[in-house]
């Protein structure tokens, strides 16, 4: 055991010394392996971090939770003037479902509408996301308050003129003064402040709830009318968990359509959008981006193992006469053949840990002008670290078992 801590002691100071002895073409040597690493653990931290920020995202709401409107999620089979020809759900509609549906947990209703400035006092913040919903729509996000509360059942019926504000909108309208229960303009008209949102941060898909603020759909209603054309509506489902979810998406499709009184031949005039199926969709999307990385990499990763290779010859030839002296004093072949390999693998890791370097170098300066965060986390360090390993062993195979077979005489003769 101790020759082998000796012999890679003395591997790392012959690798040491190839970098000392010509530094411009070892490096150029472990650049490929270098981009390599880097490329793989950058494109996985990457991969990583937006994963990381849409789990976060998403992490309040129910991968079952169903959205009823007359659009598609996803790709459709429905023609484009068929889809055109839709109606918008109707608040009646998201009551009658109310009543009718079984094993629903919560059952919400949200309207569409344009983006508003908000006022308070000279203070106006423009192009905020107005988020007409009724009451239960908090429970289905499942929101945190940074103070106040969200608006009851009794208010949302009413279409009362309160207000929920996310924490940017906030902070814009009111620095740190106490924004519960003061008058802001929207519509025109006043809104009373009962809650301000938790911060979110940036949202990688539709607007952050600390740029939106919500208010009673039934507003809405009164101020615009159910037959509004302007507005798009949906009904969000959330079931109970352990629900059967293809017969529960029945059941809500025989319902409507009988509320709506379609016919046994008639096809629906609506879709049933199930939240897992966009969540699907990004992890699908998140593997592709993973597999292409890989892809690329690897093309970077077999241009750095000749790059040790190359290296490695080199060392062996530099170094026959001193193989040809360590045989004709006793050292066996498997001890040649270790010291070069424990070489290249110690090179390809230093080519491997530059990469790495790089890779945290990045995402710390991106975290710091970014509202997003970039992690490099230790798997991904270990996973590195193992590549440019294995990228050494490889590449070193052959250069340490023509190393390992040289006649002693021969390489003295040859040194000398």
């Amino acid at each position: 055991m101790l020759v082998y801590l000796r012999l890679l002691k003395e591997s790392f100071a012959f690798a040491l010394n190839a970098l000392r002895s010509n530094i411009l073409r070892t490096l150029l040597s472990l650049l490929g392996v270098t981009i390599g690493i880097f490329s793989i653990i950058a494109v996985l931290a990457a991969v990583d971090s937006l994963d990381r920020k849409i789990s976060k995202d998403l992490s309040g709401l129910d991968k079952n939770t169903i959205y009823v409107l007359k659009f598609s999620f996803g790709p459709t089979d429905v023609p484009q003037w068929k889809r055109e020809q839709f109606p918008n759900v109707k608040y009646d509609e998201y009551t009658y479902l109310k009543g009718a549906m079984t094993d629903t947990d919560e059952l919400a209703y949200q309207a569409f509408v344009a983006r508003e400035s908000i006022k308070y006092d000279s203070r106006t913040v423009s192009d905020v996301n107005m988020v007409p919903s009724s009451h239960e729509f908090s429970d289905i996000g499942a929101f945190e308050f940074e103070k106040g509360r969200f608006y009851n059942e009794s208010e949302g019926n009413s279409g009362a003129k309160v207000i929920v504000l996310g924490n940017e909108i906030a902070k814009s309208l009111f620095d740190d003064f106490e924004p519960i229960g003061k008058n802001v303009r929207v519509y025109g008209q006043r809104f009373t402040v009962i809650g301000v949102l938790k911060k979110q941060g940036a949202a990688l898909f539709g607007d952050s709830d600390d740029t939106s603020a919500f208010i009673p759909v039934n507003f809405i209603r009164q101020l615009y009318g159910d037959s509004n054309t302007s507005l798009t509506n949906v009904i969000i489902f959330k079931p109970v968990k352990g629900v059967d979810m293809g017969a529960y998406k029945a059941e809500i499709s025989q319902k409507l359509r009988a509320y709506r009184g379609l016919k046994a031949g008639d096809s629906d005039n609506f879709f049933i959008n199930v939240f897992s199926g966009f969540t699907d969709l990004i992890d699908g999307i998140i593997l592709n981006m993973k597999f292409g990385g890989w892809v690329i990499s690897l093309f970077s990763l077999l241009v750095g193992g000749f790059g040790i290779a190359n290296i490695m010859f080199v060392s062996v030839k530099e170094r026959t006469n001193l193989i040809g002296i360590q045989k004709s004093l006793g050292a066996k072949n498997r001890f040649i053949l270790f010291q070069f390999l424990f070489e290249a693998i110690i090179l390809s890791v230093i080519g491997g840990m530059i990469g790495l370097l790089l890779v945290w170098v990045i995402a710390l300066v991106l975290t710091n002008v970014l509202d997003f965060e970039f992690v490099l986390g230790m798997g991904n360090v270990l996973l590195g670290t193992l590549l440019a390993a294995i990228i050494g062993l490889i590449s070193g195979i052959l250069p340490a078992i023509s190393a390992s077979k040289l006649d002693p005489v021969e390489a003295i003769r040859t040194g000398m």
